[in-house]
């Protein structure tokens, strides 16, 4: 009994002990087992890790810049940008574009990649390689001048392809982003599952080997929170790489200009409008200081502020004129702040700017506004006196000139005096014009004639080393214009061409001849056609710079006290107003020409003029009103030198007193307009009041608005009135009346 109890003992101890060696044998193999899974679940966490914030990450950036070259402010927005405003900027900012394209292209085929995505690749470099391949045609139609549309036809790439290869590259790194994800959650789900399986082999074989079972247990404990702690990261990890990617776009998508600068002020950032607007790439700002982006306008002192501000963690605000890197400029509104770490101190400096040009062009348009408004009261206050005294040389002149001998001494001094004055009447109506106080009369117009004439007069002010050639003899060009802004329009630019050439030798052409074709943008044919009056120099000619201010009032290139900027602004304005255009040929060395292109007329609708000899004469009784005496005493001799029975007045109340006693007895009335006591519009409508039937012209230095008068249609003269003129006009009254 007691044998076989012990046999019993010896075997149940002999089974515990082979059972406890198992339990052990089992314990000891499991530890290492777990551990083995472990550490393959942790190498596959850290290749996935790796996977997704390496190789993906790469190409994500590549992939973004790829996506910023085909979308706005890329490689094809800018190529079209030239092509619709053939700006040199947009070509020279398509061609920086290109270079770098390539480069990323070049970087991502370097990588491993996939078939798919080397295929998109090649999709998208071919596109862009087409417009790259198109560029020269479109240089050569910005120079030849080409038709937009006949350019876009000849330079048009189908992008179709390259934006749905572009698309499917996004996909195809979304994809592997995404698997990288999964490969993480599954390891991590992997590494709990383990956890779990060594939790309840501990918990079963507590019993056997309490404490292995309870440090194992702990150990797992310990790692079931490093893979909490590791998930916890991961996904913090991901909100903020979703935070970065969102705070990235908005600052290289941001309208401002943005720069980060170390303590030393050397740039270590710059946003992608940073380097639009500057034309400097990063790679070529980053670790300058910025002062290559002063323009020399900003005072030292303000720099020393900036730097005192900064220095006492305080923002600074102005206003800067930058340099770009083609050597232009812009304004910006900049604010320079400093960045505060955690511990209170100041780390790096952060500058943000508005591009502001276009609003300082605004302003100064408005102050630009408030000059010509200014020119306008002083041109508007000095015209009256100014063209009275005209009035008196100029008829003084005239009558001189019929005493004096033909072909002599005498004689030539008064043609200068005549020239003079004209020019000095050209430049009046050059102020009336720009301030728009004198409108102008359009009417049928002998441009041949009229071209004559100025020529006449310019050979006569010119250098005798500048040939002046006009087109003599050619068929008359009838145009649709006022004759006094269409002289002074060829005045101002056979002038222009004279001051140009300067005391060098050189030729002035004036021609004319009619077209229907090659017109400037805006004119559209009509049937009476049109006809483009020329005035080619062979001066120095102007560069790109000086033609694109050339119309802008007060723009000069003369020295100080030589020009008032105001002629070719007139001209524009004169044109503009005759529903005409302007066309500007010029280049260094090459010389200038001005085509205008003014509304053709038929011949039948221009007014017959008695020959330039024949001033028609008369005995009727004339009425002359002027409150400056010199006028009045002007106007009565010539009046009296073409048989004219003239009474002159100075004062418009005494002349009416007159006038009321016998109005039957004058047949015809001049008067003035600007005058005292009775303006020369209150004197008339009193005589009409009087004689309904009255003749009246109206001689005046400056009319503020325009004349109404009831009863018949009065006459209207702008001072100083040529005197061969005012005989047919008055002429032209007394017959009209006699009818």
């Amino acid at each position: 009994m007691d044998g076989s109890n012990t046999g019993k003992s010896l075997a149940r101890s002999y089974a515990i002990g082979v059972a406890a060696l198992f339990l052990l044998l089992v314990t000891v193999s499991l530890g290492p087992y777990l551990g083995i899974q472990t550490r393959a679940q942790f190498r596959e966490i850290e290749a996935s890790w790796l996977n997704y914030s390496g190789d993906a990450g790469k190409k994500g950036v590549w992939i973004s810049s790829i996506r910023g070259y085909l979308g706005y402010g890329g490689v094809i927005h800018d190529f079209k940008n030239y092509i619709l405003r053939q700006d040199p900027f947009c070509l020279d900012q398509t061609r920086v574009q290109l270079e770098q394209f390539q480069a990323v292209i070049e970087d991502y085929l370097a990588a491993p990649i996939g078939p798919e995505e080397r295929a998109a690749l090649e999709v998208i470099g071919a596109t862009v390689r087409e417009y790259e391949v198109k560029l020269p045609i479109a240089v050569q139609a910005a120079q030849e001048g080409w038709d937009v549309a006949r350019t876009d036809r000849l330079v048009r790439v189908d992008d179709t392809a390259a934006i749905e290869a572009l698309g499917q590259l996004e996909r195809l790194w979304q994809a592997n982003r995404q698997k990288s994800t999964e490969r993480i959650i599954q390891a991590v789900g992997e590494g709990e599952r383990l956890i779990w399986v060594g939790f309840l082999s501990v918990v079963s074989l507590v019993v056997a080997a309490l404490t292995l079972g309870v440090l194992f247990a702990v150990l797992l404990l310990d790692m079931r929170r490093a893979m909490h702690r590791l998930a916890d990261e991961l996904r913090v990890r991901r909100r903020l790489e979703t935070s970065e990617v969102r705070l990235a776009t908005a600052v290289e998508q941001s309208p401002a200009t943005i720069f980060i600068t170390d303590m030393d002020a050397r740039i270590l950032y710059a946003n992608r409008r940073f380097e639009d607007i500057t034309g400097w790439t990063r790679a070529e700002v980053e670790g300058k200081t910025p002062r290559f982006l002063q323009s020399g306008d900003t005072p030292p002192e303000v720099y020393r502020e900036i730097r005192e501000s900064l220095a006492r963690g305080e923002t600074w605000q102005g206003v800067f004129r930058n340099r770009r890197k083609d050597s232009g400029s812009y304004w910006a509104e900049t604010t320079i702040l400093p960045l505060i770490g955690p511990d209170g101190t100041v780390q790096n400096f952060i500058g943000i700017a508005e591009d502001i040009t276009e609003r300082r062009h605004a302003r100064d348009q408005v102050v630009r506004a408030q000059k010509l408004e200014a020119v306008g009261l002083l041109a508007g206050g000095v015209a009256h006196d100014f063209n009275n005294i005209l009035t008196t040389i100029v008829g003084a002149a005239h009558l001189a000139a019929l005493d004096a001998p033909a072909g002599s001494a005498i004689a030539g001094e008064i043609e200068q005096i005549d020239i003079a004055a004209r020019r000095a009447q050209s430049l009046v109506k050059e102020l009336l014009t720009f301030a728009r106080r004198q409108p102008g009369r359009p009417q049928p117009t002998n441009l041949t004639t009229l071209m004559l004439e100025v020529t006449r007069l310019m050979r006569a002010s010119i250098p005798p080393t500048i040939a002046l050639d006009c087109c003599d003899g050619v068929e008359p060009f009838i145009v649709m214009a006022d004759p006094t802004h269409l002289h002074q329009i060829l005045m101002n630019l056979c002038r222009n061409a004279a001051e140009a050439i300067g005391g060098a030798s050189g030729t002035i052409r004036v021609s004319a001849h009619a077209v229907t074709e090659d017109l400037p943008e805006g004119l559209a044919p009509r049937p009476d056609g049109w006809v483009r009056l020329e005035v080619t120099d062979d001066g120095p000619g102007m560069s790109a710079d000086t033609r694109r201010q050339l119309f802008d009032p007060f723009f000069t290139t003369k020295p100080l006290g030589k020009g008032s900027g105001l002629g070719l602004a007139v001209v524009s304005a004169l044109v503009e107003e005759m529903g005409g255009g302007i066309a500007l040929d010029s280049a260094l060395g090459t010389g200038t020409t001005f085509a205008i292109f003014l509304p053709g007329a038929r011949e039948a609708e221009l007014e017959s003029e008695a020959p330039p000899d024949e001033i028609p004469r008369g005995r009727e009784r004339v009425m002359l009103i002027d409150d400056e005496s010199e006028v009045a005493g002007t106007f009565r001799r010539m009046l009296l030198r073409l048989g004219y029975q003239v009474e002159a007045f100075t004062s418009s109340v005494v002349a009416l007193e007159r006038f009321s006693r016998r109005p039957r007895q004058y047949d015809l009335v001049i008067t003035d307009v600007v005058m005292p006591g009775l303006s020369g519009e209150e004197l008339a409508e009193a005589m009409r009041r009087l004689r309904p039937d009255v003749p009246i012209i109206f001689c005046t230095g400056y009319a503020p608005s325009g004349i109404t008068l009831s009863g018949p249609a009065p006459d209207v003269l702008d001072k100083p009135v040529d005197p061969a003129l005012l005989a047919r006009r008055v002429r032209a009254m007394l017959d009209t009346r006699g009818a």
